[in-house]
């Protein structure tokens, strides 16, 4: 039995809502009944009146959540307990980031950062989109940063956590060039020969991106998925060999692009999205636990804004 599904449970009896509740989880709809069904099977016995609208919990669910609650406040308890003995590693930052800005914007960012606002100690724990905002959620990290557009905004309410905006990106279509310079796939295609595509998972937060671009074009991009990856360093890989199409942030192919290794598949300024890129916390007056060193950061970051 695994904790969120404990989680998963009580957002569903407080919102009477799988949609609802899939959304406040970060998650989708189907991947949620999933681990509600789990949960179930655990207990070997039905929680949740599925023949009702709103979602009610059967009898054995009303007393399954009251044990639930009982045993994520004692998780949590033990946490907190456990942080307070902490000590060492009050000056350790860490931060969850997403695949694609882990290997592209944080190296870059945190060498400027270190210039001029000066020594900080940082753990970085790399994970999709849903996993690096569920570490902020579940307290396992102090800062997120993350792709945010206005088509895919990130479930964190305002009321419990603050943001600052590091600066944008730009997701583009990229191919390797072939010997005269030029790209060896260029956008729309045709139907009768499609551009091979390397795509981005299907759910993945960049694949949903890419999706905004298409829709968005006027016109049919004639497309043949390949493959597939939720990492945006794997899609450059088989770029780089000349398998085919991929759309990338402009910042993970920056080095690429100078040395004519990739080139733009489409025009400039067409096929392409801008994104910007966010930093979360918790409120500090809501927060489980607040290191000096993260604040320190936070007010830094601030008067950068300000400027």
């Amino acid at each position: 039995m695994e904790t969120k599904w404990l989680e998963d449970f009580a957002s569903l009896a407080e919102t009477r809502s799988f949609s609802r509740s899939a959304q406040l989880r970060h998650v989708t709809q189907p991947a949620f009944s999933r681990r509600i069904q789990a949960l179930e099977a655990w207990a070997g016995i039905d929680l949740v009146d599925r023949s009702s609208y709103p979602t009610r919990l059967t009898a054995a669910g009303e007393t399954f959540h009251a044990q639930a609650l009982e045993m994520l406040d004692a998780l949590q308890a033990t946490r907190n307990m456990m942080r307070s003995h902490q000590g060492v590693g009050q000056d350790m930052i860490e931060f969850a980031v997403p695949h694609t800005l882990a290997f592209t914007f944080f190296p870059h960012w945190l060498m400027e950062l270190r210039q001029d606002f000066g020594a900080v100690k940082t753990r970085l724990t790399a994970l999709n989109v849903h996993d690096a905002v569920l570490r902020l959620i579940e307290g396992g990290c102090d800062l997120l940063i993350a792709y945010h557009h206005p088509s895919q905004p990130l479930q964190l309410g305002a009321e419990r956590y603050e943001m600052l905006s590091l600066g944008t990106e730009t997701l583009a279509p990229y191919a390797k060039a072939g010997p005269d310079g030029q790209p060896m796939f260029v956008l729309p295609g045709s139907a009768a020969s499609p551009v091979p595509f390397l795509s981005f998972a299907s759910g993945a937060y960049m694949a949903l991106l890419v999706d905004v671009i298409l829709k968005q074009a006027g016109a049919p991009q004639h497309l043949d998925p390949i493959y597939e990856t939720d990492m945006a360093e794997g899609l450059k890989a088989m770029a780089l060999e000349g398998h085919g199409l991929a759309f990338l942030p402009h910042s993970s192919v920056r080095n690429e692009l100078e040395a004519r290794r990739l080139v733009a598949a489409a025009p400039t300024g067409a096929l392409s999205l801008t994104m910007e890129v966010r930093i979360y916390r918790e409120r500090p007056e809501m927060a489980r636990h607040m290191k000096p060193a993260v604040q320190a950061l936070w007010d830094y970051l601030g008067r950068q804004v300000e400027t």
